[in-house]
């Protein structure tokens, strides 16, 4: 089993609920979010010490739930403060983006890392949209032909032209190219069947996080094997990464009241807007393709801050305990649905800094040797 350590770079400073989505930003402190930079940072490179094969960061707009608009930064910071570990990008919002500019950038991370890019091509979730404007019933046909454009950019050696149906460019020719060959790897999502089939017809690791039954998620992989193969392509369990919230600690109760705590001010001060965001944008557009899968979305997004952590733990959706019932429950996930990578999160909502830190000692010193031999 290897491990990728996650970071939304939340922020924490909130007192009241905000109001509504895109979230007034008058209460962003500048001097206090260079603080939760620099610590955010400094966490984020001390999962190399703690033995993650990863680290991951993602793209979020308008909104205190991330203070990440663009991933490749925080990349290309963590590529200067370490040595070995994977820069995970989790990725960029390819059909928002330029997809000549993420080719660009995450070639310069490549290569400035001495060649530890995973570079991840997301579709995003539906609220994104609303942020850069861009219709959300094209975005799985704007991530299929940005794809296909940010490969060619890497991979081709002489300038080319490039008409689509979106994007135009009447020569293209990338400095630098990146340093691993052919390409760097490619992570999509998998948080449906459809983007399930999208990523393994592209030969991709995928990324999914763990909100659903368990029954559901592996319905889900199932089908990104089956795709897989039907394209010449077997996937191995190194090719499935499952996000789960994570908190451990000392003791089960401990961990628990942890997590408690961060999923209150998470669903509480982080998640009103965006759920709200995200609903306005699966009603009025094709973003699932069917309305069932779309009602199911916000369905759940309703319902995820009323579950207990008992709940939670029974439908695998987060990890949470002393680090012996933390691997008890990597077992149970691993065993039902074959994953290979973990995707952990342990900066949830408010959770304060030292209790991160100590969790990833733990991790460490008490999860990663036996999880290794899983």
């Amino acid at each position: 089993m290897k491990f990728s350590f996650f970071h939304l770079m939340p922020w924490t400073e909130l007192t009241e609920p905000p109001a509504q989505w895109p979230v007034g930003n008058a209460v962003f402190d500048p001097a206090r979010g260079k603080e939760l930079y620099d610590q955010y940072l400094d966490t984020m490179a001390f999962a190399e010490a703690c033995g993650f094969e990863w680290v991951g960061c993602n793209e979020h707009h308008f909104s205190p739930y991330g203070l990440m608009a663009n991933c490749n930064l925080i990349g290309a910071a963590l590529a200067q403060r370490t040595k070995t570990i994977r820069l995970a990008m989790l990725g960029n919002l390819v059909p928002l983006l330029n997809p000549v500019r993420v080719a660009e950038e995450y070639a310069m991370l490549d290569v400035l890392s001495g060649g530890r890019l995973i570079a991840g091509m997301i579709r995003g979730v539906p609220h994104e949209y609303l942020a850069y404007s861009v219709n959300p019933d094209e975005s799985r046909e704007r991530l299929r032909e940005a794809a296909a454009l940010i490969v060619r950019a890497w991979t081709a050696t002489e300038p080319f032209a490039w008409e689509g149906k979106f994007y135009q460019y009447p020569a293209v020719s990338i400095w630098p190219r990146p340093l691993q060959r052919p390409h760097p790897p490619i992570l999509m999502s998998a948080s449906n069947e459809e983007s399930a089939e999208f990523a393994a017809e592209h030969r991709a690791m995928v990324g999914m996080t763990l909100i659903a039954e368990l029954d559901i998620a592996a319905r889900v992989l199932d089908t990104y094997r089956a795709a897989a193969h039907a394209h010449g392509f077997e996937p191995t369990p190194d090719h499935i990464l499952i996000g789960q919230n994570t908190c451990i600690a000392e003791t089960d109760e401990e961990a628990r009241a942890h997590l408690d705590a961060g999923l209150r001010y998470f669903h509480r001060m982080l998640m009103g807007p965006i759920r709200e965001a995200q609903r306005r944008v699966i009603e009025g557009s094709q973003f699932f393709g069917e309305k069932q899968q779309g009602e199911g979305h916000i369905k759940r997004l309703a319902t995820l801050g009323t579950r207990s952590i008992d709940d939670m733990i029974a439908a695998g959706s987060v990890l949470c305990g002393s680090p012996a019932t933390v691997l008890k429950q990597m077992k149970r996930i691993r065993d039902r649905l074959g994953n290979g990578r973990f995707n952990i999160n342990m900066q949830i909502g408010n959770i304060p800094n030292a209790v991160v830190r100590r969790g990833m000692e733990l991790f460490r010193d008490q999860v990663l040797p036996e999880a290794r031999e899983m």
